[in-house]
């Protein structure tokens, strides 16, 4: 729960990144936060600071200034991140495709071969590759729950497919899980394990000893999985 302030008046609305660069900071105010954390908000290209309770202004912006090389690498990711535009390549269920603007079919946009085949106007392809892929992964990743929860006895109360840049999911103490439709991007075996980590949530809401047991007994590529988040994963996440 944030209380809403942003850009508190003692701390600056950017920072210096390096001599010649700067970026625009969001400061917020979290009373659920236990630490200092950053994180890129992509589209905006923002720098977003969450503060704990507690937590000093001078901290915070110590903080921000101690990480710039960490600032500065997700910054050149966003740079290589996919675009959703003609004739470059995206990952659909972790195999590439080529999208290719059709301007005289009708229809959206649909898979052909090894190709997004997207139609109508240039300016209407980044939309209707993010609505194709937002559809494709309500219908995959919803069936892929359901089969695991069929298996595993672990029955969320319900699935939602967001747009989140900053997680790939999420299990609510109610029992709601929710997912990343950037998650159709992954490979099988990658949504197979984030798929067992939210749904070992249903049984231990941390992430305990127990918890890992849950997960290992779902799944046998956590390892894999894991490395694969941090070599490729930030690229999904801020791909547009």
């Amino acid at each position: 729960m944030s209380t809403g302030q942003q850009n508190p008046r003692q701390l600056p609305t950017e920072i210096n990144i390096c001599s010649q660069e700067t970026i625009q900071v969001i400061w917020k105010h979290s009373l659920r936060a236990k630490r200092l954390s950053l994180r890129i908000a992509p589209h905006e290209q923002k720098l977003v600071v969450t503060i704990p309770q507690g937590c000093s202004p001078t901290q915070a912006l110590t903080f921000a200034n101690k990480n710039h090389a960490w600032i500065k690498d997700r910054l050149q990711q966003l740079i290589k991140a996919p675009s959703f535009s003609d004739n470059n390549t995206i990952l659909i269920r972790g195999k590439p495709y080529l999208i290719v603007h059709a301007p005289q079919q009708s229809g959206g946009a649909w898979l052909e071969n090894n190709r997004l085949m997207v139609s109508g106007d240039l300016t209407f392809i980044n939309r209707r590759v993010t609505d194709f892929l937002r559809t494709h992964a309500a219908t995959v990743l919803k069936k892929e729950v359901q089969h695991m929860a069929q298996i595993t006895g672990l029955h969320p109360s319900r699935v939602d497919i967001r747009d989140t840049t900053s997680r790939w999911g999420s299990c609510s103490t109610s029992g709601r899980i929710m997912l990343s439709w950037r998650v159709i991007m992954a490979p099988d075996w990658v949504r197979h394990y984030l798929i067992a980590h939210e749904l070992s949530h249903l049984r231990h809401m941390n992430h305990g000893p127990l918890f890992w047991q849950q997960v290992i007994s779902i799944t046998p590529y956590r390892k894999q999985a894991e490395t694969w988040l941090r070599q490729k994963g930030s690229l999904l996440l801020h791909a547009r």
